[in-house]
């Protein structure tokens, strides 16, 4: 799990292939006409509504319901239902509460009243265009907090991304650009015209290759949501913006970077639809419409302590009761209804039956589709389309360093890595705490969280991919890669004698045998995958389903589709239950209602089988 043996330099070399450029005058006037219409499109603006806040919190005794997972879902429906009045008691298989979004002690590490080192599955964050998720910290006590633990989010305020070889890196502002934004930046000219600025700007690529992409994005803003999951939600993302006909760089930054990134899977496989709908909530919120904050937020202390914890604790004071340590192996079924939920005791392995009058469902889809019988699949066929579901690795290794090692106050994105790196160094935002004299032994001063999101890539170190690597070649590895790109110019910003120690979440296990295992793996979202998305209610009226593998506005795996995922579960065993509790509020992403007039003519164009009329290939 940790290894303390100082980490020794091996060599590392990467292509550094250039792209070529014209004259500054030449592309500011391409970019200038590609950036414009021609004023021959205009959309209506339309009013939108706003939901109702929670509900107060009640504690009158209710109808019981087991929640099956302690994550970020599974906690939000709990919470959701016990202000509801309803008895509710949380099963998980971990020893903690939380599930991949948690903080883990680092075994043996602390000492002298000093916290052990916090270790995680990988780092997160919380982008401005989450909605759900802030309204569920904002109603999480926290002491000298007048907005919970919505109180404990920091604005991470650039983004770098680092290139191997030699060539520059480009270090970005990432942030609001807006105050007070204007509406008529969301009309199709102007929207053209920022995009094809702002990419510009930052990334320094063809000015055709700019001007492609722009429009390739404007495609889908103005495409109506039939195209969206008819067309585009079968079209990779790597087809959609022409990768194969691009530029090194165009294909590392804007088709592989974004995906990896923002979506957490790969350009080859990503649907379009959820690429860019990610895409285009970001741009939105860089805009400033539709927003919580500022586009990148993280957390101003380990996950536990700033969110985790407070949670718990507060869902124990609404009467919530937890259970640890043991596994759902089946949910049985009789009579048309769920009967009982059978689980196994970890550390005794007794098998016992517990039984509620609703069941919520709020395991990853890997680890809930094997709880479903024979007879459950049977009563709702439905289940069968989660096994097309596909999942995939990424999870982290954090690096703890003597020294303090801000490489930017934000993310990093190491384009050029073949095991796809991105990081981040966790101290400068934790002002409240002083690592050396918290954690640790006295001699810790960071935590760089790194994740690997291509484990089946050879590296550059043992020509391997990670699967095939025992994890201390992994750490090995990754830190070569590390240091391929930001050491390449000759300044050393990681120094091998700096590592004090590191740690890879236990959930992953047999690294360097036959059998590689990863009990916490990611939802992929790839081409047609939503499709096979289930509802949130089943044919079985006291089964729900919650996680972030069933259908959400945002359609993407992460915290906020779980917490989407768990306030439409929670509404749909309300409605029921014929409850008359008020429905939790339910936030989608921000929809331009400049833009719906073309999005209705597209929509025309789609059902006579045309392209969408800014499509032109």
């Amino acid at each position: 799990m940790q290894q303390r043996t100082p980490i020794t330099p091996d060599p590392r070399t990467a292509p550094a292939p250039g792209t070529e450029r014209g004259t500054d005058r030449s592309r500011r006037r391409f970019l200038a006409a590609a950036g414009t219409l021609g004023g021959s499109l205009a959309a209506a603006p339309l009013g939108t509504a706003r939901a109702a806040g929670p509900p107060a919190p009640r504690r009158a005794a209710g109808r019981t319901v087991a929640v099956l997972g302690g994550g970020v879902s599974g906690l939000t429906a709990a919470h959701e239902l016990a202000e509801r009045g309803y008895r509710v008691t949380v099963y998980e298989r971990n020893p903690t509460l939380g599930g991949k979004a948690r903080s883990m002690d680092v075994p043996g590490t602390g000492g002298a009243g000093r916290r052990p080192l916090p270790g995680e599955h990988g780092f997160r964050f919380f982008p401005g265009f989450y909605r759900n998720l802030p309204d569920t910290l904002r109603r999480i006590p926290v002491p000298g907090s007048a907005t919970g633990a919505h109180g404990n989010l920091v604005d991470a305020t650039e983004v770098l991304f680092a290139r191997d070889g030699g060539r520059p890196d480009l270090r970005l502002p990432f942030r609001t650009l807006l105050a007070a934004p204007s509406l008529e930046l969301l009309l199709p000219d102007a929207l053209l015209q920022t995009l094809t600025g702002l990419l510009d700007t930052s990334l320094h690529l063809p000015a055709t290759e700019i001007a492609y992409f722009a429009n390739r994005m404007l495609v889908h803003l103005t495409s109506c949501e039939e195209r969206r999951l008819g067309q585009w939600e079968h079209i990779p993302w790597w087809e959609f913006v022409r990768a194969d006909r691009m530029s090194y760089d165009y294909q590392r930054l804007l088709a592989i970077g974004l995906t990896r990134n923002l979506v957490a899977t790969r350009a080859e496989v990503a649907s379009t639809r959820t690429v860019a709908r990610i895409l285009q909530a970001f741009l939105y919120n860089v805009l400033g419409f539709g927003t919580d904050g500022e586009p990148d937020r993280v957390l101003n202390a380990p996950t536990s302590e700033a969110w985790i914890d407070p949670w718990t604790a507060q869902l124990s004071d609404l009467g919530v009761r937890f259970e640890l340590g043991c596994e759902v192996q089946e949910l049985t079924y009789s009579d048309g209804l769920v009967s009982g939920v059978r689980l196994a005791d970890l550390d005794s392995g007794r098998i016992r039956t517990v039984t509620a009058d609703h069941y919520l469902s709020a395991m990853p889809v890997e680890h809930a589709r094997l709880t479903w019988g024979p007879a459950l699949r049977a009563a709702d066929p439905g289940l069968a389309r989660c096994d097309r579901l596909q999942t995939d690795w990424m999870v982290g290794v954090q690096f703890y360093l003597r020294t303090r090692t801000p490489i930017v106050h934000g993310h990093v994105d190491y384009v050029d890595t073949p095991w796809a790196l991105t990081s981040i160094s966790q101290a400068q935002f934790w002002p409240g705490r002083d690592f050396r004299a918290d954690y640790g032994d006295g001699t810790v001063a960071e935590c760089l969280s790194v994740i690997v999101s291509q484990w089946d890539t050879p590296g550059v170190l043992y020509g391997r991919p990670a699967l095939k690597c025992t994890r201390e070649e992994v750490v090995r590895e990754v830190w070569a890669q590390l240091k391929g790109s930001l050491n390449d110019t000759g300044r050393a910003v990681l120094r091998d004698d700096d590592v004090h120690s590191w740690f890879i979440d236990p959930a992953v296990t047999g690294l360097g045998g036959p059998a590689p295992a990863n009990r916490e793996q990611l939802l992929v979202q790839t081409v047609g995958s939503h499709d096979n998305r289930p509802p949130a209610a089943t044919a079985v009226p006291n089964l729900f389903l919650a996680g972030d593998y069933t259908a959400t506005d945002i359609d993407l795996a992460t915290m906020e589709g779980a917490n989407e995922s768990a306030r439409l579960a929670v509404n749909a065993l309300l409605d029921a239950d014929g409850s008359n509790r008020p429905r939790c509020t339910v936030w989608t992403l921000y929809r331009p209602p400049e833009l719906e007039l073309l999005q209705q003519q597209d929509a025309v164009r789609y059902r006579l089988g045309l392209p969408n009329a800014l499509d032109f290939g």
